[in-house]
């Protein structure tokens, strides 16, 4: 059965995804789009790339005009903050006072940078990269500045620094890591990430813990040296927005909401997608999480879609991109683990890594091959050796 009256929580890219879905699958009921941010949905991965180097306006960030929610009779409460969710009455709450009514509501409130129990962490003037204010703010930083430390190295630091870099900053990343990714993509993949990265003029500080932030303007690492800098910039992960689904009675597992392949809950009132979903995907037979944009657009058309009464369910290989300075990596793997990671080296700095566990096909990796990307998915989909 089609749910009649729907409130989306969340206006990131599983959230709007969901309204999509919704549509598209020809559910014809009230759809609310709830969101904290009070701009229009937008396209997050351009903010660490061409969006921090200038090179992209904010409106061409933005991934639907206001005329369509419009022209799909859907119900806009941007720069709002659901308060609370009453699955049992049917109601989510807005801090406004307002109170929306539904037959169903999708959980896609995202997650939020991480700050680390770390001495200054919480200075105000330590920058950090989620919204596009936090990419705004850093690029006018930028433009006043000559020095950068970003603290983390996931692809949010290592995109964030290889742009910084390529603004004429003296960049360094300072990270526990031996190597970037290393623990993610293993040993030959952080090699190339490292050599990216010292190729756009980043110094990497790897193999080192920060003890303190001093005054959002110096970082003292655990061995008693200590780095100046005009930018603090922590790139240490991401935390599930997970408050609203634990009030609202659903039990959390590390910070994610349990969800099956057509992204329903435990309460038939809820659903979920995104960053905050623990999702069984069809294909691979097992719940996932994974915190990629593509992914939460495809988790998001499947909640929304199922909703509408299709039998839509999770069953794509998770992937994502990652541009670091002039180089794009193109990943897709189940993301729970691998034994075995194989280089097969191509011309013009080209190269796939196959990964495996037990001899099967869990993952992925091209430089400059997009066949290999395309037909390693086909593979990692049927569970296929390589």
């Amino acid at each position: 059965m089609a749910a009649e009256r729907i409130v989306v929580v969340g206006s990131g890219p599983a959230g709007l995804a969901a309204v999509r879905g919704y549509r598209d699958a020809g559910g014809e009921g009230a759809v609310a789009l709830v969101g904290a941010e009070a701009h229009l949905p937008y396209e997050r991965p351009p903010l660490t790339k061409d969006f921090l180097r200038g090179e992209t306006d904010r409106d061409q960030l933005v991934l639907e005009p206001s005329s369509w929610f419009d022209e799909h009779s859907v119900v806009l409460h941007l720069g709002a903050r659901a308060t609370r969710i009453d699955p049992e009455r049917g109601e989510v709450l807005l801090d406004d006072g307002q109170r929306l009514e539904a037959d169903a509501c999708v959980l896609a409130t995202g997650a939020r940078p991480l700050r680390p129990p770390l001495a200054g962490a919480e200075h105000d003037q330590v920058l950090e990269m989620r919204r596009v204010e936090d990419s705004e703010r850093l690029s006018a930083r930028a433009a006043t500045s000559a020095r950068a430390i970003v603290i983390g190295s996931g692809f949010i630091g290592c995109e964030a620094a290889a742009s910084l870099a390529m603004r004429g900053l003296d960049v360094t990343i300072v990270s526990s890591e031996e190597l970037p990714q290393q623990a993610r993509l293993g040993d030959a993949a952080a090699g190339h990430i490292a050599g990216w990265l010292r190729e756009a003029g980043v110094t990497l500080m790897l193999d080192v813990e920060v003890a303190a932030i001093e005054d959002a303007r110096r970082v003292r690492l655990a061995d008693g040296r200590e780095l100046a800098a005009d930018i603090v910039l922590l790139a240490a992960g991401v935390v599930p927005n997970s408050e609203l689904a634990a009030d609202a009675g659903l039990e959390l597992h590390d910070g994610t909401v349990p969800v099956d392949s057509s992204m329903r809950t435990a309460h038939p009132f809820l659903s979920a997608a995104g960053d905050l979903a623990w999702a069984e995907n069809r294909c691979a037979g097992r719940r996932l999480h994974i915190e990629h944009w593509g992914d939460a657009l495809a988790q998001g058309e499947v909640a929304g879609r199922a909703l509408a009464g299709q039998a839509a369910v999770w069953d794509e290989v998770p992937g994502f991109w990652s541009t670091i300075g002039s180089h794009t990596l193109k990943h897709a793997a189940w993301g729970d683990g691998f034994d075995q990671a194989r280089v097969v080296e191509h011309d013009n700095s080209a190269f796939t890594i196959w990964y495996t566990r037990d001899n099967v096909l869990v993952g992925v990796l091209t430089h400059e091959c997009d066949e290999d990307y395309e037909r390693g998915r086909q593979l990692i989909a049927r569970g296929e050796s390589q």
